[in-house]
Parts: structure tokens; sequence; C-alpha cells
């Protein structure tokens, strides 16, 4: 039998959904949709279809996988820091540490395990929409091991863009800033990476988690 939304709460709660996956896509719309704690506001399977539907407002909470195509998770959560009125987001994907590690390190509200019953993922949902973060026990040092987590949006869109061989004025063209401007964010990044100059930051990359995925 469906539960009734808890009480204190005056509606349900609309969520955006995102897989590639048409058979996942087609069981989570299901799941929210009967569920009279919840309301489906919309589903995407890329990240770019997400985030146009995201951008409405429409949607409290999204619940994505960790590698919805094209741009993956972690970069759809950084992008939607952008967006006013964003959802919070949940992050399924695969069981152990690291994509749980990663989707906090992120800024995603909670992570459940895709192999995990879908109560498990339900529950998350409930408790990140009541404002709590749920997440699977991580040493949360680790989170900072990789300096490539402490570097801002923009610091990383420059580092992408060093790492695909730009030069300087490039860069300055594709930023829209000057070039004296490009110099100090270079300057700020090699710093933040512990390196001394392009050729070791470009280096940094390709051996980071950030630069694999692309490789």
């Amino acid at each position: 039998m469906d539960e009734p939304p808890p009480v204190g709460w005056s509606s349900r709660i609309p969520v955006l959904l995102g897989d590639d996956n048409p058979l996942i896509l087609s069981a989570l719309s299901e799941v929210f949709g009967r569920d009279p704690r919840f309301t489906l506001a919309g589903s995407a399977a890329t990240a770019e279809t997400f985030l146009a539907q995201a951008a409405n407002g429409a949607a409290d909470l999204g619940v994505v996988s960790w590698t919805l195509p094209v741009l993956g998770a972690q970069k759809l959560i950084d992008l939607l820091r952008d967006t006013p009125d964003a959802p919070r987001v949940v992050v399924y994907g695969d069981a152990g540490p690291d994509v749980a590690r990663k989707a906090m390190a992120a800024g995603a509200a909670g992570f459940a395990a895709r192999s995990a019953p879908v109560e498990v993922l339900v529950d998350t949902c409930l408790a990140v929409a009541r404002g709590q973060m749920v997440f699977p026990f991580l040493d949360v040092r680790r989170l900072h091991q990789d300096p490539i987590n402490l570097l801002s949006r923009r610091e990383r869109i420059l580092l992408e863009l060093l790492a695909g061989g730009r030069t300087n004025r490039e860069l300055a063209r594709k930023l829209d800033i000057s070039e004296n401007t490009v110099k100090f964010h270079l300057s700020n990044l090699f710093e933040k990476l512990a390196v001394k100059n392009r050729a070791q930051a470009i280096a940094f990359y390709y051996g980071s988690a950030a630069g694999k995925e692309i490789t």
C-alpha cells in the first residue's frame, strides 16, 4: 500500500529523473509517479536535457545516474550551481566508496548504490528533500587528496582547455577575458595543483581521474 506524504508536508516533492537507459528511466518514472509523496516533474536521457528541464525551476529534487551522458553527473552538478532554483541532486551509481566520494565532492546531496533495493533510493530522496545529506560511510579526508577537487568551476574549465593545447591568447578568447587575467588564473591554478608550469599542469590533468575519464 502506498504511504501518504509525511505529516507537515503540504505537497508532493517534484522529482526530475536522468538516465540514458530507457528501461531504468521507465522503471524510476513508475516508482516516483506512483508514490504519493512525489510527483514526476520530468525525465531526461542526457545531462543537457536535464539542465534544460531544471532551468524552469519545476523540480525540487534531481535523481540522476552517475554516468548520465554526455557530461556525466559530476559536470552536471557543477553546472547546476549556476542555475537558479536548481534541484538538489541524488546520484545513483556503482557500489563502493569511489563514486560516492566523487559525488559528494561534486556537490551532490545524496548517493544510493545502483545495486541497492529501490526503497533505499526512495528513502535517500525523502531524506534529501528534508534537507539532509545522505551518503554511505566515507573518509572525508580523502575528498581533498585530489587537488582538482579544490578548483573552482572556471579553474577546471581553464585546466581542460589548457590540456587541449590552447595558447594564452586562445584561452583569453575562449573565456572572454584578457591575456593578463589568463596569466593570473594560471598562476593560481599552478599553485593549487602544486606544479610550476603549464606542461606539469597538463601532465597532472591527464594523470588525474578527470583526465582519464576523457581519454
